[in-house]
């Protein structure tokens, strides 16, 4: 059976009716896998005894589903000192992804964080992801599956997901099909529930996929990778930044806020020597003057040479304070994201690097 992360209530509806039960039981299917995280026990929705029988894979009712039924299956876990927990998932053909599940301070929420794409095509200098190369887009199920797992690693520590961010492998603008699927599932409280304004979408600022983030409608949080707030810096650090100016950025940016009224959050790692001096927070200042949006300043997780051969590092304590009362002192809204996992490979693309780097097991 197609897994269940893969299917609509549409969709799940004409399969049931093509396997001879009845439609109407896809909804309460749906809602009760996406409640469970997937590990449900389909026998106590009380189910005809034959659907519930086919949902577990051909076990008898009340068992546990087996793995054939998930798109995705764990291929390694780590869990950090602070409670950051990397999860790297194995999908159908192998190949894996990793998804992070984040302790808020209050005791009963995580945040996670997701992954659109198999490997990333966007050559981010100073990302690990980019290192292993674009294999392929996620489909709307496995993005789906990662939030599975998430709520089944919060569940085990008695807390809940509270807000999903795509900021994970990939760019989910050249994936945005997907990923509006996938949103739409995950948030809609006929099946995921999250809400959405308990969505945030990434982008490196990919300006044709702000603007039909915007005309879907959905109304999610968009946050932008800048990482530098002029078009030469930018541009040694992404690549997209060759092509997308910072103007033309901030311009999407403004479309995106006035079509959805969410402030948009801009991302800036702080990488010492790099993007952290005080001239360029004034420069960055300069270009939110006027604009309702914040900065998210994040400190570096060093992930070794980079596709360049520049080993980056942090941006040190000192200069973070400093950037950041430059922002503040010109009137923008900013803060420091406290850093987590640094204990355990929690860089986006460290743990799969690691894995796929390991030698196989005889």
């Amino acid at each position: 059976m197609t897994p269940l992360s893969e299917h609509t209530i549409e969709s799940l509806q004409s399969r049931l009716a093509a396997e001879g039960f009845r439609p109407s039981h896809a909804a309460r299917v749906l809602r009760a896998y996406y409640a469970a995280g997937g590990d449900v026990d389909w026998a106590a929705l009380r189910l005809p005894r034959a659907l519930a029988e086919r949902l577990a894979g051909g076990r008898p009712a009340g068992e546990a589903a087996p793995g054939h039924v998930r798109g995705a299956t764990l291929a390694a876990r780590q869990v950090a000192a602070d409670g950051t927990t990397k999860l790297l998932l194995r999908l159908a053909d192998g190949r894996t992804v990793e998804t992070v599940m984040m302790p808020d301070d209050r005791g009963d929420r995580v945040a996670g964080c997701v992954s659109s794409q198999v490997g990333c095509a966007m050559g981010c200098d100073f990302c690990a992801t980019t290192r292993t190369g674009f294999e392929r887009n996620l489909t709307a199920g496995e993005i789906v599956e990662q939030l599975l797992a998430l709520r089944r690693e919060a569940h085990a520590v008695g807390r809940r997901v509270q807000t999903l961010v795509f900021m994970g492998m990939g760019e989910p603008l050249l994936n945005l099909d997907a990923v509006l699927a996938a949103v739409r599932r995950i948030a809609a409280n006929e099946l995921g529930g999250l809400g959405w304004r308990q969505v945030t979408v990434s982008t490196v600022g990919i300006v044709p996929g702000i603007d039909a983030l915007a005309a879907s409608g959905l109304n999610v949080h968009l946050a932008v990778s800048l990482h530098a707030p002029d078009d030469a810096t930018r541009a040694r650090l992404l690549p997209i930044g060759r092509r997308f100016g910072v103007d033309e950025i901030f311009a999407a940016a403004d479309r995106y806020q006035a079509a959805t009224g969410r402030p948009v959050t801009v991302q800036y790692c702080l990488l010492q020597g790099v993007n952290d001096a005080p001239a360029q927070a004034r420069q960055l200042a300069q270009l939110l003057a006027g604009r309702r949006m914040h900065v998210n300043l994040l400190r570096y997780n060093p992930t070794g040479l980079s596709l360049r051969g520049v080993e980056y590092a942090p941006a040190c304590a000192a200069a973070t304070d400093e950037f950041l009362a430059e922002l503040r002192g010109r009137g923008v809204v900013a803060h420091v994201r406290r850093p987590r996992g640094r204990d355990i490979d929690a860089a986006c693309g460290q743990l799969r690097r690691r894995a796929e780097a390991a030698p196989v097991q005889s």
